[in-house]
């Protein structure tokens, strides 16, 4: 082997291990979805329950995600109401393809920029479909990570238009550093800034702080949700993901 040939080796492999320790479980933001990296053929799949305490409406969204490679990733999400009982509870499924345009990795951590496009399908006849754009962005260094994205929902017909973003944090409470390939167990704090707008009203801010036990190939996690322009709306939510 030419240490050339040599040279381009050792970079791809630094490059791999990279890779392999930024995609394995890992934190992200608990309202969103869109920011989670997964690698070739990688599978993720989380549940997540909601309850709103003042309403006392109950949900339970079912997301998944698909890695076609390292850039571009196959996201849904599908809500459905467990209270109250009602005629319709199947909510709108979400249907994202997201394209990573620019990655750079490093020993401590990661900068990721990515587009989104997709629909919303509605979940019975007398709700119309939208069409979805947006971006998402990740910075990872050390013990801390921070998402940021923001998704724009074209409504059909006469469906009106929303949107919505998420600002979240995440800092490794320990340990202290990494567990190299995947060993042993993280536990990250997460305060999360959001926004939900609606064609015609005002938009909605929330936050949410939370906790997030993250291990090699499942991940638990549970959170507060609180609007900040609403003094008596508040909600819980539980989430658990796997990864395979």
């Amino acid at each position: 082997m030419t240490k050339s040939n040599f040279e381009q080796t050792k970079l791809v492999t630094i490059s791999v291990i990279l890779l392999a320790l930024n995609n394995s479980a890992s934190g992200m933001g608990l309202r969103a979805f869109v920011a989670l990296p997964v690698e070739k053929g990688g599978n993720v799949v989380r549940f997540q329950l909601l309850h709103n305490t003042d309403k006392d409406i109950t949900q339970i969204i079912s997301s998944g995600a698909y890695g076609f490679n390292a850039k571009q990733t196959l996201l849904f999400g599908v809500p459905y109401r467990l209270s109250p009982s009602e005629k319709s509870r199947l909510g709108d499924a979400s249907i994202m393809f997201r394209q990573i345009t620019s990655q750079i990795d490093s020993k401590s951590g990661t900068n990721r920029f990515a587009l989104l496009g997709g629909a919303v399908v509605p979940g019975n006849s007398e709700r119309n479909p939208a069409i979805q754009s947006g971006f998402v962005y990740t910075h990872f260094k050390d013990r801390n990570e921070v998402d940021i994205d923001a998704i724009y929902q074209r409504g059909l017909d006469d469906r009106p238009d929303s949107g919505r973003y998420d600002l979240s944090w995440q800092y490794r409470l320990k340990p202290a550093k990494r567990p190299e390939w995947g060993v042993g167990a993280e536990l990250n704090s997460v305060v999360e800034l959001s926004g939900r707008w609606k064609e015609g009203n005002k938009t909605t801010q929330q936050l949410t702080v939370g906790l997030q036990q993250i291990h090699q190939k499942w991940v638990i996690e549970g959170g507060v949700t609180k609007d900040l322009n609403n003094n008596r709306n508040l909600s819980l939510l539980i989430s658990t993901r796997f990864h395979f």
